[in-house]
């Protein structure tokens, strides 16, 4: 994804396909597929937060309270589906 590209510190990316038609190495692969399983929880959940609340699409809070909000709509969603009760 050209979006990672020069992220900057403490942004994993995952490793590009070698351009001479090599496989990547088992780790490499290994490590894309357990980033690409962490990330796909992340996009998962943000997904059920915005499509829920719309609100949160057109927020302007601070980044200080924002993540206020995000928490509260996030027991929402758990209590939704019977993660808690």
């Amino acid at each position: 994804d050209p979006g990672y590209q020069g992220a900057g510190h403490g942004i994993v990316v995952p490793f590009k396909q070698p351009a001479d038609g090599n496989m990547l190495s088992v780790d490499n692969r290994a490590r894309n597929a357990l980033q690409r399983a962490l990330r796909s929880l992340g996009e998962r959940g943000f997904a059920l937060l915005t499509e829920r609340w719309t609100a949160l699409q057109h927020t302007t809070l601070s980044p200080s309270r924002i993540g206020d909000l995000v928490r509260a709509a996030l027991v929402l969603v758990h209590f939704e589906h019977r993660r808690i009760s």
